[in-house]
């Protein structure tokens, strides 16, 4: 089997729109008959801000979240091997597709949200997610789940950590000044953002703030590259799924970086596992940027 070139374009597009933690392109997709390599692109490691790379292999996982929803939306069945060959550290996944497969209408709308999927770092609108909308947020797959934080419960310990957690990059001018080169702004200087990197409100507000929104930890068994792999699988996944029912939403994974901060989360919210990032949702006060 050989791929047309219109085929390797839709592999390719909808690889390069995942999300990516630093907002360079940690990997490099191979496409080739009957399926593709990704690859981590180990020179966009950034050694003060990522030094064991976790962020850039969860980013790898989105991307092939996308690469295996482009392959359905082609008509075949993915099969994906993840770190398939111990000597080649970089190759984090094999897929390849022996199978037809008629695209599903919800993994066609969630192929369809990769191209309307964005990092939405403003206030949400004043409209509030229900519960139902919330529980369908959570998540399980291939080990990574996605767990919704209680707003009433949750959302005053996990301000406390993200307060703690705000305070390192103030205090560390190298640290802030990769962040500047390499990534967006969070958030609004003035706004109403819940997001950390901003200026923080005070925790209390900042409890408030975040109990307005739909939150999700994505947790992973253990900590070891296939489970950032699997992280970044789940999170596109959660996020394409958010996507395409109406909610925007960004990512958050700086905190979680911090042993004081994973480590309290998770023995405050009796985590059954590791958490590697936090996904927020709301409802955009105008529709999503394509």
């Amino acid at each position: 089997m050989s791929w047309s070139s219109a085929e390797r374009a839709v592999l390719t597009r909808a690889v390069g729109e995942a999300p990516s933690v630093h907002n360079l392109v940690p990997w490099t997709a191979e496409i080739r008959a009957a399926g593709a390599d990704l690859y981590d692109h180990a020179g966009a490691r950034r050694r003060r801000h990522d030094p064991a790379g976790r962020d850039r292999v969860i980013s790898g996982g989105a991307a092939l979240t996308n690469l295996e929803l482009a392959l359905r939306a082609l008509g075949w069945a993915p099969e994906t091997v993840l770190l398939p060959d111990a000597g080649r550290l970089d190759l984090l996944a094999r897929v390849t597709s022996p199978h037809r497969h008629e695209a599903t209408p919800e993994e066609v709308r969630h192929y369809s949200a990769i191209y309307r999927r964005h990092s939405y770092r403003s206030p949400f609108a004043v409209r509030a997610i229900d519960e139902q909308e919330r529980r369908r947020l959570a998540a399980v797959s291939d080990g990574a789940m996605g767990r919704i934080l209680d707003p009433a419960a949750e959302s005053a310990p996990l301000a406390e950590f993200l307060s703690h957690a705000g305070q390192a990059p103030r205090d560390d001018v190298a640290y802030r000044r990769e962040l500047r080169a390499w990534s967006s702004p969070f958030g609004e200087p003035h706004g109403n953002s819940a997001l950390p990197w901003a200026h923080l409100p005070d925790t209390a507000t900042l409890a408030k703030r975040l109990a307005a929104e739909a939150l999700v930890l994505v947790l992973t068994p253990d900590d070891t590259r296939r489970d950032h792999l699997l992280a970044g699988h789940v999170m596109e996944q959660i996020w394409l799924a958010a996507v395409a029912r109406g909610l925007a939403g960004s990512v958050l994974t700086r905190p979680l970086r911090l042993h004081q901060v994973r480590a309290g989360l998770a023995a405050e919210l009796g985590l059954a596992g590791f958490p590697q990032l936090i996904l927020r949702f709301g409802y955009p006060v105008t529709g999503p940027r394509s």
